[in-house]
């Protein structure tokens, strides 16, 4: 095994590689990896008192990285013979205490592991992201051991320092859609759900707002088993329990990661991560009509009490029809339109239905028909037009149902409170929408779509407002008979009528209510 620590060498090798035109002269990393069949990046931790005393804090494996971002962490390195171990520590702490160095620091380097020779890259002088698999391991508090060195004390390096125990593993969650070529994303959380059991740290909560001005990393999640294999298992059910919603994040690609057979035996490299396969069940919405919006059955209901008006489907008949074709719970959460629909580009095989007001739907150019099961290919774009005949609200329902994060009891959107669905609001161009795997029950066979009208007929109770303090006998019969149309400001708060207007039993309010405007003085 050899260790590049000639300058000159390092930089005749730069030098060779900038003739041949390969990648950016300043990342060192970039151009020692041109040279290396199995490149892994491996750290070590080091600690210094600023007066020739340092010691080794163990290795860190860095080597799952996405454009040279890490992604990945661990401590113990795996699959790394000790002799090479002991290289690294060597390497480093002579380093360090060629300088003198004091406080936390990590030297990196990068091992080819088919030769087993390794090669300096950089110092950092600092407080690495990943350090918190260190302390998991080495049972110790680097940030502690930072505030007593500033303050002169380093008492704590009279004893040699710990042996590893166990093994522990980081991910790091990124704001960034990986089925957009992991492609930045900004927005409010409407949740933030970590398991309780491992070690989280973050900054976001429900309701902060991810802006374009950031760092994309949003969440770490570092776990800690006695062995390896425990460590992913944790990890792995980790993720599982783990909720990201309101932006897209790369949730869902780790999750992915960390069942990799590859991660699983330790065969690692730096260039693993850019062959995972990665097919989400996701759809990616290019448009998104005038007013699309995920509801679910029955919805949120019995909150009028705390002013939250009843969600879910306006047409919940349609809604839960098609639900019970494609095999799916009769409330399972869907899309509801109005007016004109959105475009939807399928990133994964799917099966959906549509029921309800005919929008003149099209798949890939082709019209697909209401009421019937579609199956969607990978790739496909289903185009949702403008409303054509009777009624004005449509669904569009998915077998498993969308996976979006129920609040209050409901995945309903309710946009005036600004809470539930898929970010709390209608859909937009941009957004990614995915698809649930919820148990399915049995479909119900292929029939027809019962008619929509333009007129329907209501059956009317005899309320407590219906008093004859209120109105009339007259008033009554000519509400029951009357036509009366829908405005166009009707809702979920209430279905507001146009028609002719009552001529009230009495002039004023009487004693009828406590708000002062039916407070007045009788005769």
């Amino acid at each position: 095994m050899q260790i590049c620590r000639d300058a000159n060498q390092v930089r005749d090798s730069f030098a060779t590689v900038a003739r041949l035109g390969e990648g950016n002269f300043g990342d060192r990393g970039v151009f020692l990896e041109r040279y290396v069949e199995r490149a892994r990046h491996i750290e070590v931790q080091v600690f210094g008192d600023g007066a020739g005393h340092v010691v080794a804090l163990g290795e860190r494996d860095c080597s799952l990285q996405r454009r040279n971002q890490k992604v990945v962490e661990e401590a113990p390195a795996p699959n790394l013979p000790e002799a090479v171990r002991q290289t690294l520590f060597e390497a480093a702490v002579r380093l360090a205490k060629g300088a003198n160095y004091r406080s936390a620091g990590t030297v990196e380097f990068l091992y080819d592991a088919a030769r087993e020779q390794v090669y300096f890259l950089e110092m950092n002088t600092r407080l690495q992201v990943e350090h918190g698999v260190t302390e998991e391991v080495m049972g110790i508090d680097l940030v502690e051991w930072m505030i007593r060195g500033a303050a002169g004390d380093f008492g704590f390096m009279a004893e040699p320092p710990t042996q590893p125990n166990g093994h522990s593993i980081q991910v790091r969650l990124y704001a960034e859609a990986p089925a957009l070529e992991y492609r930045p994303t900004s927005g409010v959380l409407t949740s933030a759900d970590f398991p309780d059991d491992v070690r989280v740290e973050t900054w976001v909560m429900a309701g902060v707002n991810v802006s374009a001005w950031y760092d994309p990393m949003i969440a770490k999640l570092i776990v800690h088993a006695p062995t390896r294999d425990e460590a992913i298992a944790a990890m792995q059910a980790a993720l599982e329990k783990s909720r990201i919603d309101g932006i897209e994040s790369n949730l869902r690609w780790l999750r992915d990661v960390v069942r990799d057979a590859r991660f699983g035996s330790g065969d690692v490299s730096t260039r693993m991560l850019s062959t995972v396969t990665y097919a989400p069940q996701s759809i990616h919405v290019l448009s998104g009509g005038t007013s699309a919006t995920v509801q679910d059955w029955p919805g949120r209901i019995g909150l009028w009490a705390v002013g939250v008006p009843p969600s879910g489907p306006m047409d919940d008949y349609s809604f839960r029809l098609g639900n019970r074709l494609l095999g799916n719970h009769e409330g399972a959460a869907g899309l509801e339109i109005t007016v004109s629909g959105p475009t939807l580009l399928f990133n994964a095989p799917a099966r959906i239905c549509l029921t309800g007001a005919d929008f003149q739907a099209t798949l890939d150019g082709e019209a697909v028909s209401p009421g019937a099961v579609i199956e969607i290919a990978a790739g496909q774009t289903l185009t949702i037009g403008r409303i054509a005949g009777p009624g004005m609200r449509g669904y569009v329902l998915f077998e498993g149902g969308l996976d979006v994060a129920s609040y209050l009891g409901s995945k309903s959107t309710f946009e005036l409170g600004q809470f539930g669905g898929h970010a709390a609001r209608r859909l937009l161009a941009g957004d990614t929408l995915h698809i649930s795997d919820d148990m399915a029950v049995v479909p119900l066979p292929e029939l027809p779509m019962p008619p929509l009208n333009q007129e329907w007929t209501l059956r009317v109770l005899y309320g407590p407002h219906g008093a004859p303090d209120f109105f009339t006998a007259e008033d009554i019969a000519m509400i029951c008979e009357a036509e009366w149309a829908v405005h166009y400001n009707s809702n979920r708060t209430g279905v507001r009528l146009i028609g002719p207007k009552p001529e009230w039993a009495r002039k004023d309010g009487g004693e009828a209510g406590l708000h002062p405007s039916n407070i007045h003085d009788n005769p």
